[in-house]
């Protein structure tokens, strides 16, 4: 679901912008390497130097696992840093954002990667973050989850969850945005972006 809909919202993006560039990251296909004792210990080397700028960050590596983190984290951050909007798509795994998404944000939140120089304005300041959120299941016929159609509650009694495969809800995020709307797996949904 989330990825329709994020595909969905960027085909729209890219038609009202058809100048604007536009670059596709999917954490889950091309997973993000998990951080390292080096990533910590360069981050903490470069937060104790008071305010590194990213492009001085390579003169505080001591060592080959330093420079292969710094090598992992810089590109990553440098494209957040270059971004106008930024699109995430988060779907609800287990009561909280997937591991591989996780990975990507814990990877591009390196020290002093989003902060200017005067020690408090983010660079990413003038940056549109766009979050589309979906959460739920199909549990119909046909649907991965058919087999557990039927569920226990501490009760012992069976009840059968088929409407919460019609749970799935949708937020565009900033409110009172032109894209703000909240939906559910309903067929109202599908109306969205609407009109211009």
């Amino acid at each position: 679901m989330t990825r329709r809909l994020t595909a969905r919202f960027a085909a729209v993006w890219r038609e009202r912008h058809p100048a604007g560039r536009y670059r596709y990251r999917d954490p889950a296909a091309a997973p993000v390497p998990a951080l390292t004792a080096a990533y910590t210990t360069l981050g903490r080397r470069v937060e104790r130097a008071g305010f590194v700028p990213p492009a001085e960050v390579p003169a505080l590596v001591r060592d080959a696992a330093e420079e292969r983190e710094w090598a992992l984290t810089a590109p990553p951050a440098e494209e957040v840093a270059a971004a106008g909007t930024l699109l995430l798509g988060v779907p609800m795994d287990n009561f909280s954002v997937p591991a591989a998404l996780k990975a990507w944000i814990d990877r591009v939140s390196f020290p002093n990667a989003f902060t200017g120089p005067d020690g408090g304005r983010s660079p990413l300041r003038e940056t549109r973050v766009v979050a589309v959120m979906a959460r739920g299941g199909g549990y119909g016929p046909g649907a991965p989850r058919a087999s557990t159609a039927t569920s226990r509650r501490p009760t012992g009694r069976r009840t059968s969850p088929a409407s919460a495969g019609r749970r799935t809800t949708c937020t565009w995020w900033p409110p009172n945005s032109p894209a703000s709307t909240s939906c559910r797996s309903s067929p109202a949904w599908s109306t969205w972006p609407p009109p211009p």
